[in-house]
């Protein structure tokens, strides 16, 4: 009998990418595994089965990914919140902290309506940073956030925490230790 595979055994690590001591965990694995991807995008949606979603939200680039899959089962709209200077109509910005220094994303301004139901979507949950600013933009344009859901967790750089903090339910697929 052939041992059931996770999401997790889909991912890989790779060494010293981008910098000497980062163990960088690729989801392109999972993405090109058709059976890894539809139990990702299965899994990640499953928790909020039943409930009224009118929007899935991607965080660029991989939340693109994701969002799109899960927001076609789901028989709903995607919204893209993108880096800084990348949508083309009227926008409102979010600053963040990044470990060395800040950056800016940016929704649409007419991409959601008052109290439409929203899920945050991205591959990796580390900081918490965009996600929280993403949040922050959800929220001035008056969403209400059902969740936010991710593949990755890593967990030692506190983002769920920060998450929560931020009165949001959060579900991660797997965790990885480190950095």
């Amino acid at each position: 009998m052939t041992e059931r595979k996770t999401v997790k055994d889909y991912i890989r690590t790779i060494v010293d990418f981008p910098h000497e001591g980062i163990m960088f965990r690729d989801v392109t694995t999972l993405f090109s595994d058709p059976r890894g991807f539809r139990i990702c995008v299965d899994q990640m949606l499953d928790p909020y089965a039943g409930q009224r979603i009118d929007k899935v939200v991607g965080l660029e680039a991989r939340g693109f990914i994701l969002g799109g899959a899960i927001a076609h089962q789901l028989g709903c709209g995607f919204v893209p919140i993108r880096k800084k200077g990348k949508l083309p109509g009227t926008t409102i910005s979010q600053d963040y902290k990044l470990e060395y220094g800040e950056a800016i994303v940016e929704i649409h301004d007419d991409a959601l309506q008052p109290g439409e139901t929203v899920l945050l979507v991205d591959d990796l949950l580390a900081t918490g940073g965009t996600a929280g600013a993403g949040i922050k933009l959800l929220k001035r344009l008056g969403a209400e956030i059902v969740g936010c859901a991710f593949i990755i967790d890593l967990p030692e750089l506190g983002g769920r925490k920060l998450l929560e903090d931020l009165d949001m339910d959060v579900h991660v697929l797997c965790e990885f230790e480190g950095a």
